[in-house]
């Protein structure tokens, strides 16, 4: 990944902030690399991560795809019925064409990492100026170990780019080697990010 953030879109709100969503959701929005990631792998997680058969209670908390071209829509369709076929559910996830994404505020960002005092501590350090943080790949990246994305050799693949202090790669490793990932990377590391950009070409992904 090149960058994560969280925010809201899909709704017709101007400026909506967390305490005043309207009718839009709350989604995630990924930049990455394809030259290392493909938009298939990213829909392959994110079928995996959530049951595309439960039912939409609210807008806020929905599951969605946004795309952002024909090329996107199609393979997420195509995603879509191959869940649906293998499992034998109707999906209720939606498939709808990208709107103007609002960023969350800065507390929502980076969730995992903000329970990990020591760590953010670091980062805070490397990039004092909130939009650096939120922009910075290493920080995605850590943040996604934290949540449970990627296995130990993951990390150790990763580490050399993360841009910590020794100390801080002990924590990390220690936290990484003692919990269970939910899942491993579903590609290998392949390269060492910039501290704050990665200066990749960059695409937006799927959503929510």
């Amino acid at each position: 990944m090149v960058e994560t953030r969280v925010g809201y879109t899909g709704g017709s709100t101007e400026s909506p902030t967390y305490r005043r969503l309207g009718d839009h959701t709350e989604a995630f929005r990924v930049e990455y690399d394809p030259g290392v990631v493909s938009y298939e792998d990213l829909l392959a997680v994110f079928w995996m991560d959530h049951d595309p058969g439960q039912g939409q209670w609210s807008k806020q908390y929905r599951t969605a795809v946004f795309y952002h071209d024909p090329g996107q829509k199609e393979r997420a369709v195509r995603s879509r019925d191959r869940i649906a076929s293998a499992r034998g559910i109707k999906v209720t996830t939606a498939i709808e064409p990208a709107g103007t994404f609002y960023p969350a505020e800065d507390y929502h960002q980076k969730h995992d990492l903000r329970r990990h005092g020591g760590l953010l501590g670091e980062y805070a350090s490397l990039y004092p100026v909130p939009e650096d943080f939120v922009r910075s790949t290493a920080v995605a990246r850590v943040n996604g170990f934290l949540g449970g994305n990627g296995t130990l050799e993951d990390l150790e693949a990763a580490m050399a780019g993360l841009g910590l202090s020794a100390q801080g790669e002990r924590k990390l490793r220690e936290y990484v080697a003692t919990s269970s990932p939910r899942r491993a990377c579903p590609v290998p590391a392949k390269r060492k990010p910039n501290r704050i950009r990665d200066g990749a070409s960059r695409e937006p992904s799927p959503a929510r």
